[in-house]
């Protein structure tokens, strides 16, 4: 189930790593003797900081002649550091980065291309062909494959059973029956609200998916591939409708929140609805129990197909800089083995990469993973592909338009006017990717 997933999921990457000796892009770096110290930096770093000390220790136990080094580092501030070390020195060895940051660190020349070590791997044919596959494509568009997948995300519209029942609604799987459930469980006096949206870091995508998802277009370019959707009317219309959730039926921090403080505020309190993805499953457990709340496939649209926009494969990838490749490689093996990449997506509650890994018991048990392979594989549902390729994507859905759509939000800017200056940037960034690409 977990392999169908990967194959249908709009899958794109995580990659990044250096030495912490290190040069910036262009450093050639070295093989190094296989041993002594690496640094890994963790781009979700907090969140996942646990588990990944968890996979170190068994590393170092493995191989007590390699030390690695642990930083964590908050998603929301990894770009800026990888970009900072890359023109600066100091880049790790070895590191995570989402697909959205893959191409853009690779135009800097600061990734090493993993296609000739994964030949010679323990780990060749064992990976998900669907995410190595997609990897490869955001990685710019020169073929190479710059980071290894260690797993696949998707999606999700959580929802509180309990509130549900106790309004006697039915459960969000068509937009209608999401809005209509948004406003009855709204009770601002009481600190009861229907939704939470994500109006700080990373809410481009949130809203991207919900956007065409309302709209049901198909593709994220016109037919000639030189002129995106994102301002289509259609999608004009439903992110107006969207946005206008905030503060009618949402809390007023939502502003601000980021994922994990949204996640948090959706645990601790009285909301009835969280759009997230299948990374947060195990938090809602731990603060909920498994009887108080669903993870669903986003809802579908009037003609019961649903739309939704990639979400980005993770995985791991080696800087050039680096002094220690060899040690650093190593790394990168362990902790997408079979026993180590099924450790780490079941603390993440994602689908695991490794193809072995994806059979393991623990999956079968996490319902939101089960029902979105379902989703993924039976029709019912069509991927956006967001154009992770383009070395500039990260930089135009986060810093040039997450404070554009915080206006939006506030009323200082329409919907219309936020999505026809993200297009022309994007329509910019293609022609140049086109030209640059032939």
């Amino acid at each position: 189930m977990a392999v169908a997933l990967g194959s249908v999921l709009a899958l794109t990457a995580t990659a990044c790593g250096d030495d912490g000796s290190g040069g910036g892009g262009g450093d050639s770096g070295a093989e190094g003797s296989g041993k002594g110290e690496i640094v890994f930096w963790d781009n979700n770093g907090g969140v996942r900081t646990d588990i990944w000390k968890e996979i170190i220790a068994d590393f170092q136990k493995a191989n007590p002649d390699i030390k690695v080094e642990y930083v964590g580092i908050p998603s929301t501030d990894y770009q800026s550091k990888v970009d900072t070390a890359i023109q600066g020195g100091g880049l790790p060895d070895v590191g995570g980065v989402g697909a959205a940051m893959l191409a853009g660190f690779a135009a800097q020349n600061a990734l090493e291309p993993l296609d000739e070590r994964l030949a010679g791997s323990s780990l060749n044919g064992k990976l998900n062909e669907d995410m190595v596959t997609s990897l490869k494509a955001a990685g710019g568009g020169d073929d190479k494959l710059y980071s290894i997948p260690t797993s696949a995300n998707n999606g999700v519209l959580y929802y509180r059973t309990d509130l549900f029942k106790k309004a006697g609604l039915d459960e969000p799987t068509t937009w209608d029956k999401f809005y209509e459930a948004a406003q009855k469980l709204t009770n601002a006096g009481k600190n009861e609200f229907g939704y939470t949206i994500r109006g700080g870091s990373g809410s481009i995508a949130q809203a991207l998916d919900a956007m065409y998802g309302q709209s049901g277009i198909t593709s994220f370019w016109d037919a000639g591939g030189e002129k995106t959707t994102v301002n289509d009317p259609k999608n004009v219309a439903a992110l107006e409708k969207y946005a206008a959730l905030y503060k009618k039926v949402t809390p007023a921090a939502d502003l601000n929140n980021d994922f994990t403080k949204m996640v948090a505020q959706w645990d601790s309190g009285t909301i009835g609805m969280l759009n997230h993805n299948l990374g947060s499953y195990q938090d809602h457990v731990k603060a909920l129990g498994t009887d108080k709340f669903r993870g669903i496939p986003q809802p579908v649209g009037p003609a019961g197909k649903r739309v939704q926009v990639s979400n980005p494969v993770d995985g791991m990838g080696l800087f050039k800089s680096s002094k220690n490749k060899e040690a650093a490689w190593k790394f990168i093996e362990f902790a997408t083995s079979r026993e180590e990449n099924s450790k780490f997506n079941e603390a993440a509650g994602q689908v695991p990469s490794n193809n072995d890994a994806a059979k393991d018991a623990w999956i079968s048990k996490a319902e939101p993973t089960k029902l979105a392979a379902a989703a993924l594989t039976d029709g019912s549902t069509t991927i956006v592909q967001l154009p992770y390729y383009l070395p500039d994507w990260n930089t135009i859905s986060k810093a040039d338009n997450e404070p554009n759509f915080q206006k939006v939000l506030n009323g200082d800017m329409s919907a219309k006017e936020f999505l026809d200056t993200m297009a022309g940037q994007l329509n910019e960034a293609q022609a140049e990717w086109k030209e640059r690409n032939g």
